[in-house]
């Protein structure tokens, strides 16, 4: 039986241009297999392009960070109330009577700016709670981490023992 002979694949050649083109990708959220995809290569080839190339991988490392930290801001702004100045159509009407008594109605729109308030998500803020602070926000508690304390003492102060009897 002969051998299968595996089909040579296509070599990309880098160019001088990835890095921007990575960049870019990297801002609007692409990942190393997108970025693989796109220039046409498998992930391992990016991956040797990332250590051959410095330029390359700092492009990629600088746009995935600038498209991380733009997210994490707006999770934070969703995590507050806020007031945010809107601009909004308002249509103003205007009745009058001209000279022969006749009621005139004159209609413009107007631009003015509205305060709106916008409450917090309250899914942002468990989010955001639960991955900055797991050990307090967790819904899941470890039992182990926790000492289980059998005996509790109460305080009650100086009075009676309830459990005596008096004669």
């Amino acid at each position: 039986m002969p051998e299968a002979k595996a089909s040579p694949r296509k070599k990309t050649i880098y160019g001088e241009h990835f890095p921007s083109q990575a960049h870019k990708l990297c801002l609007l959220g692409a990942t190393d297999k997108d970025l693989a995809t796109f220039f046409g290569v498998c992930k391992r080839t990016l991956t040797n392009w990332k250590k051959q190339h410095p330029d390359f991988n700092l492009a990629v490392q600088k746009g995935q960070k600038a498209a991380d930290m733009e997210v994490a801001a707006s999770l934070y702004q969703a995590t507050l109330d806020r007031v945010i100045s809107i601009k909004q159509a308002i249509k103003c009407k205007e009745v009058y009577y001209d000279q022969n008594g006749k009621r005139v109605e004159k209609e413009r729109v107007e631009i003015v700016e509205v305060e709106k308030h916008i409450p917090a998500d309250f899914r942002s803020q468990q989010f955001w709670l639960k991955n900055r602070n797991p050990q307090q926000w967790s819904d899941k508690h470890d039992d182990d981490d926790v000492e289980n304390d059998k005996s509790i003492t109460l305080n009650l102060g100086s009075g009676l023992n309830p459990h005596e009897t008096t004669d």
